[in-house]
């Protein structure tokens, strides 16, 4: 079973069963003409899927990136507010964070998640400072302290769990390494014995001749 024929019959499906009801429900296509910032969402969809079908982690990151993106415009799009584009270009490194971290999550890569953390957390501060200035609502802009607690909370739990992972260290055990050392030497000896006794000088061959 190929997965990539699954993917590529999954989309087929999705793209007939569309098709399909705009077909008997006309109002779909009026409704999607002006929804076009959906198609943007499915392409993420669609990566999403790709990637976890096939086992590709790597492209769960432009799917979240190419999803959220789509999620956004879709707001402005639905809301008529373009002018929030001013300081909304600051989640965008937020979309990456959640990709690496959904990456992350397939792959139990730490690196990958801790990058992913540090950049929600870069957006985070940038939004919410740009956001203060160009217009964005205080609903969102008053809620700032969180990020001191979140930042706090993390490193806390690091501190802990970090301290629980600290284990003894073991003491050499030099008794196991003598007794190897002297059976070693034990062997020899026989050995030497061995081959002493089996060596014949010439002159006992000549006297055993005579």
């Amino acid at each position: 079973m190929k997965k990539g024929n699954i993917t590529g019959g999954l989309i087929l499906i999705l793209l007939g069963v569309w098709f399909l009801a705009v077909e008997f429900v006309p109002q779909l296509n009026a409704w999607a003409e002006g929804q076009w910032a959906l198609l943007i969402i499915g392409i993420g969809v669609i990566f999403l899927a790709v990637g976890i079908l096939n086992n590709i982690p790597a492209l769960s990151i432009p799917a979240f990136i190419i999803g959220c993106l789509g999620g956004l415009l879709y707001y402005q799009n639905v809301t008529g507010d373009w002018a929030s584009w001013a300081y909304a270009w600051t989640l965008t490194p937020g979309f990456v964070g959640l990709g690496l971290l959904f990456y992350s999550l397939q792959t139990g890569d730490k690196g990958t998640r801790s990058a992913g953390f540090i950049l929600l957390f870069i957006s985070s501060v940038l939004f919410v400072v740009f956001g203060s200035f160009l217009g964005a609502p205080q609903e969102i802009t008053k809620y700032w302290p969180l990020l001191l607690i979140i930042v706090g909370g993390r490193i806390m739990f690091r501190a802990l769990s970090g301290g629980k992972k600290e284990k003894p260290v073991k003491a050499p055990q030099p008794i196991e390494n003598e007794d190897i050392v002297e059976d070693a030497i034990e062997d020899a000896i026989l050995e030497a014995e061995v081959e002493e006794e089996l060596l014949i000088e010439p002159d006992q061959i000549i006297d055993a001749e005579e």
